[in-house]
């Protein structure tokens, strides 16, 4: 069920995109607003009843929609909120339409328009980032948002449907990565600051929920990547990069498809103002700089094909897990 669920929900995204301003995700927002407003107390133990508060109802919600069909009315019934679930958590369209509009532009050689579209998907300052730099921020970002958005959120799903817990495993890593995000700013319009105890929470508790999610998908790359070149950059340039996780995955990406990554792409959403330019003999000499070639546009469709074949890797394991589970 969890395999025909997720394919499902692939198909419908891709056909019928949702849109941003949903009210699914609206809904999200104004619960984690609240929750924070009433629970954000400025002390450790505040932010861990505040995140607590913030995860547990949703997805005991899904869980309880989840187990009443499958009692009540059978399990295509179940396997329908499954869909529903997964096409409101997971998807490339939720961020893919970003990285089309740079390549876009960039192939038709208008590098102002490619470097708005990437200021206004990532919140940041492009104006004197040259082209290289455009292509190495876009091929990070994209394999970031691969993970967080399809091969992360398929993951949580597949281990808790295996115990029985329906969808429930989408919505706690979608949750979880989410207000990793949103309550990493220390303000918010409207709303009061947020406390650097709540902050460091959400932080380290997404740090804890992605921790496996991000070595599969990094694995996932390497085979079917080039696969000593994308275990070398896992066991040797993930510490170059400021979060763990993320490191494991770009490092990995970037020995998959041999190009140049790290460096100050992921300082950007802070404090970038201006991008280095890298000299090709020592580049890769850098901390934080894995080796390959410097980004060129033909990466974006290296990174294109690194992640669908990814997806090809995942929907066939699942298949296979399902189909065991069937004969068993």
């Amino acid at each position: 069920m969890s395999f025909f669920a997720i394919m499902l929900a692939l198909l419908l995204e891709q056909a019928r995109p949702l849109s941003r301003d949903n009210p699914v995700h609206a809904g999200i927002r104004a619960w984690t607003v609240s929750v924070r407003r009433n629970f954000d107390a400025g002390k450790e133990h505040h932010g861990w009843v505040a995140w607590g508060l913030a995860i547990v109802p949703p997805v005991l919600f899904t869980v309880g929609v989840y187990w009443l069909l499958m009692r009540w009315v059978g399990w295509p019934a179940a396997m329908l909120w499954n869909v529903v679930v997964l096409y409101v958590t997971l998807g490339f369209r939720q961020f893919s339409h970003h990285f089309t509009r740079i390549r876009d532009a960039l192939e038709s050689g208008d590098e102002h328009a490619a470097r708005e579209a990437l200021a206004e998907w990532q919140q940041v300052e492009t104006t004197e980032v040259p082209r290289s730099e455009v292509v190495r921020h876009v091929i990070e970002y994209s394999a970031l948002s691969a993970h967080r958005h399809v091969f992360g959120v398929l993951f949580w799903f597949a281990v808790l449907a295996a115990l029985g817990l329906g969808p429930a495993g989408a919505v706690f890593y979608r949750l979880t990565e989410y207000l990793s995000r949103y309550w990493s700013r220390k303000s918010v319009a409207g709303a009061a600051p947020v406390s650097e105890r709540l902050q460091q929470s959400a932080k380290q508790a997404w740090l804890l929920v992605d921790w496996l999610p991000a070595r599969m998908t990094a694995l996932s790359f390497a085979i079917v990547g080039s696969f000593e070149e994308a275990i070398d950059g896992w066991r040797f340039h993930t510490k170059h990069f400021p979060n763990d996780n993320d490191g494991v995955i770009l490092a990995a990406t970037a020995g998959a498809i041999n190009v140049r990554l790290g460096g100050s792409a992921l300082k950007m959403r802070q404090e970038l103002k201006t991008a280095p330019i890298y000299d090709d003999e020592d580049a890769w000499q850098e901390p934080g700089v894995t080796p390959g070639r410097e980004a060129e546009l033909g990466h974006l469709r290296s990174v294109v094909g690194l992640v669908w074949r990814s997806v090809v890797v995942w929907m066939l394991l699942l298949a296979l897990l399902s189909l065991a589970r069937l004969l068993g």
